[in-house]
């Protein structure tokens, strides 16, 4: 039988010399810190990640990038840039203040901005004690969108569906608000195969996972319901997916 030959040392080191290259060119590379907080700074640019305070805006004025509008034929609310010392972000808020009667969604989106899939938070305030609003997403227009509502009287969320005008309640389920002034509400909508999932979150905790995607792409923004006046500050906007490259998503 023909043994066979030990591999000389030069030869075994350039092998392995060879399979480091490979490794090195058809591996991940790491991002250096300096690179990271490049490729962050770009993908900010690019409208990846999105954070409004709205600190820098016009006092009474709507906040820039903004557009309102209602669900049905009635008076808009108003919407505009206030100062508030409690804000999570001082010194400014925005404050929707709506009159029309229950069942009259009163939105204001971002503009030129679409998201499938979208990871959004906001702060939110009632200053009188009541009202109801909060987040909405997948908008096509002002009369066809998705809302994650909360209502802080009687402490329940619920997520509804608006087509031309007419509100369709998906779920709603009763929240455990927390002692403060300032609730936080986030929604995230999700995919697993073919289905998609809207979750809300109220305070941090998850009250409400529903199934549903008759509607896709679309705007974002923030809604307050018939006789209302809210207060949002810190509102957040991240896709769950893209087809940019992502780094780390800053933390809320």
């Amino acid at each position: 039988m023909r043994q066979l030959q030990p591999m000389p040392s030069a030869l075994l080191l350039a092998s392995l010399g060879w399979l480091v290259g490979a490794s090195s060119s058809y591996g991940v590379q790491t991002e250096t810190h300096e690179e990271k907080a490049a490729n962050l700074k770009k993908q900010a640019i690019g409208g990846l990640f999105q954070k409004w305070t709205f600190d820098q805006d016009q006092i009474h004025d709507l906040p820039g990038g903004f557009e309102q509008g209602v669900s049905v034929d009635g008076s808009p609310a108003t919407w505009a840039v206030l100062t508030s010392t409690s804000a999570p972000s001082v010194p400014n808020v925005v404050a929707g203040s709506s009159s029309c009667a229950q069942g009259c969604y009163q939105v204001l989106m971002a503009k030129e901005l679409e998201y499938e899939y979208p990871d959004l938070s906001v702060r939110f305030h009632a200053p009188d004690g009541a009202g109801a609003g909060g987040l909405v997403f997948g908008a096509r227009d002002a009369k066809n969108f998705y809302a994650a509502i909360v209502d802080p009287v009687l402490r329940k969320a619920q997520l509804i569906r608006i087509s031309d005008g007419r509100d369709r309640p998906l779920a709603q389920a009763s929240v455990n608000l927390k002692q403060v002034d300032w609730h936080s509400l986030r929604v995230q909508r999700n995919t697993i195969i073919s289905k998609d999932f809207i979750e809300v979150y109220v305070d941090g905790t998850l009250v409400l996972s529903v199934e549903d995607k008759a509607l896709g792409l679309g705007q974002i923004g923030l809604v307050v319901v018939g006789k209302s006046t809210m207060f949002f500050d810190s509102f957040h906007a991240v896709p769950l997916f893209s087809h940019r490259p992502l780094s780390s998503p800053p933390a809320y």
